[in-house]
This record gives structure tokens, sequence and C-alpha cells, in this order.
């Protein structure tokens, strides 16, 4: 089995290029890749995916959230933008609060969306909080 090599010089204006490997009489093994060009026109690696870890793997956004008055059991939604993320990565959200009995949900909702959603918990308390600090943190699924 034959690999072919090939050779493309891309224009200034592309902003990226994706390389794909595909055996189609069987499986591949790759030993060596190497990209050449100048320093100054070396694209940033923009992500990898679940099996293969290069890239980003973890993304973060900070925004101020002024939660609306919960009663117990009502919750409030936020769409968080968070650019890098997918639908699906696993989300975690934080929030700079004092009282324990909000309880944070995060998912990777869209692709560069989080949706928080902020619960009250207590069985009896009704919170209006001030305007408070969301953390939103994202990492990218790993597939054993």
């Amino acid at each position: 089995m034959g690999v072919g090599i090939a050779q493309h010089r891309l224009a200034e204006v592309v902003a990226f290029a994706q390389i794909g490997i595909v055996g189609f009489d069987g499986q591949i093994e790759l030993e060596a890749l190497r990209l050449y060009g100048l320093p100054e026109h070396a694209p940033a690696l923009l992500c990898g995916t679940p099996t293969l870890p290069v890239g980003p793997r973890e993304f973060a956004a900070e925004i101020a959230w002024d939660l609306p008055n919960l009663v117990p059991g009502a919750t409030s939604l936020l769409d968080v933008a968070v650019t890098g993320c997918r639908q699906g990565d696993l989300a975690d959200a934080a929030l700079v609060s004092s009282t324990r009995f909000i309880e944070l949900d995060a998912a990777a909702w869209t692709n560069n969306t989080v949706r928080v959603m902020a619960r009250n918990i207590s069985p009896s308390a009704t919170f209006d909080l001030g305007p408070a600090t969301l953390s939103v943190a994202v990492t990218k699924r790993r597939v054993p």
C-alpha cells in the first residue's frame, strides 16, 4: 500500500486548513507529519477532537449576572458565550454568592454557547441577589 504526498500552497486569505488522512483499504499508522511555513504565517491550532487530545481543551468566560427574584423551586436561565466550546462538551458554572441555596447547572447548549440554570433549592426562603460574577468553564470530552 502506498501513501500519496500532496503539496499545496495556501493563499494569504485562507484562514485555516484542515488535514485529514484516510485509509481506504485498512488502518493507516501515521509516523510523522510536518507542516512547513514561516513562523509569522503559522496559524494557531484551532481545536482537537474527543479522541485526539490536541489544541485547546478548556475554555472559560466570566460575566455579571443579576438573578431575578427566585422563590423556592424557581429557576432562571442565562446563555453565556464561550467561544470554542461545542455542543456536548462538559460545562460547569460557579456564582459568587452569599447563599448556598442557589444551585447551578451548566450545559454546552450549542456551539459557542453555554446555558446556565440557577435554581432556588431552599424549602422556604426567597432570594433576590444583586449582580454577581458568574464563571463558566468548559472542557472538551475525552473518549477513552
